[in-house]
């Protein structure tokens, strides 16, 4: 058996070495002649795996260490016989970590109150989930709006993407990257937003319109962009009005990174029925990364924001990313994992 492997994914080598041969590359350096006896591919976003990619070669299987699907033309593999697996959730805590530290870090620098203010979640998937039930615990009021889940579950608890623009002072973005969400963040929907209000993205970059994001950006509160369009090429207009800008970091949590190799590693062996490695875990016994336990109750929001920002000192990546733009890919890949948070 041959796999193909992006070399940026941690705890990856050596792990499959007894069972196959393995060739590391760079994401977005794997071509056709890497793979045209290869099995199986471990991805991230940086390969696009497509039929110019795929066909002619003997992959069966495409495993991404990722939560989104968008860089994998999913209806070639469906009518080729490749059977696709990701991660998904993986990194749902630490994409949480990265939004409130973000919001309380930016009401703090800005003087922002928020006091009585209202969480706009568009979609509320593994990550909004996580968010929606933080933003409780903190004593947020939170909107959520997730067609598709409303579709299935009923009308309650959900709203429309209307109403949730028009009445939070906080909206982030959450939603996978299909035809249905690619630039739902238009003129439109920024217009519709509340004066002073904060706007997230730790989604994907495509589902922004960034030119009427940055047209719309002075009648913001803040503007925080993990994500971008066409990463690692990234806007630096968008950057500039930006008040956080991270380069694509926001689920980089140690943990979220074990779950994603994690879950990558036990799909490769379900498929290909390699028993030892059907429940593989990394650094079981490494200590010294388990998640911090944060005590929140009865802290008012000043507080808050000093555990937060002092668990992860946010400002750092937005300072490193702009003094290098450019380097946007290498940050990405030399960027150490922080521990996650959870609260009791």
């Amino acid at each position: 058996m041959k796999i193909v492997a992006d070399k940026e994914i941690p705890f990856l080598e050596g792990v499959f070495e007894p069972y196959a041969d393995v060739v590391y590359k760079r994401g977005d350096e794997i071509v056709k002649e890497d793979i045209l006896d290869a099995d199986v591919m471990i991805v991230r976003t940086r390969t696009q795996c497509n039929a110019e990619l795929l066909e002619g070669t003997s992959v069966k299987m495409i495993s991404t260490a990722t939560i989104g699907t968008d860089h994998i033309d999913l209806d070639y593999c469906s009518r080729n016989g490749i059977v696709v697996a990701n991660a998904a959730g993986c990194n749902a805590g630490g994409v949480m970590q990265y939004v409130f530290s973000a919001v309380y870090g930016i009401a703090a620098r800005k003087g922002i109150k928020l006091d009585d203010a209202t969480f706009g979640i568009v979609g509320v998937g593994n990550v909004g989930s996580k968010i929606d039930e933080m933003a409780q615990h903190l004593g947020f009021k939170v909107l959520r709006c997730d067609p598709p889940r409303a579709q299935e579950e009923g009308p309650e608890g959900f709203c429309s993407l209307e109403y949730l623009l028009e009445h939070s002072q906080i909206v982030t973005m959450h939603v996978p990257l299909d035809d249905m969400t690619r630039g739902m963040a238009d003129e439109t929907f920024f217009a519709l937003m509340q004066p002073g209000a904060i706007f997230i993205n730790a989604a994907r970059g495509e589902v922004i319109d960034e030119k009427a994001l940055i047209t719309a950006s002075p009648k913001l509160g803040a503007v925080v962009i993990d994500t971008w369009c066409n990463e690692p090429d990234i806007n630096l207009e968008l950057l500039d009005v930006a008040d956080i800008a991270t380069p694509h970091i926001a689920g980089y949590s140690y943990q979220g990174k074990e779950n994603a190799t994690t879950m990558a590693v036990r799909a490769v062996a379900r498929h290909m029925k390699i028993k030892p490695l059907r429940y593989y875990r990394p650094n079981e016994d490494e200590e010294g990364h388990e998640p911090v336990l944060l005590d929140l109750k009865g802290k008012n929001h000043g507080e808050i924001a000093a555990v937060l920002m002092y668990n992860y000192p946010i400002f750092t990546d937005d300072f490193r990313l702009r003094m290098n733009p450019e380097g946007f890919e290498k940050l990405r890949a030399q960027y150490q994992y922080r521990r996650e948070i959870y609260v009791e």
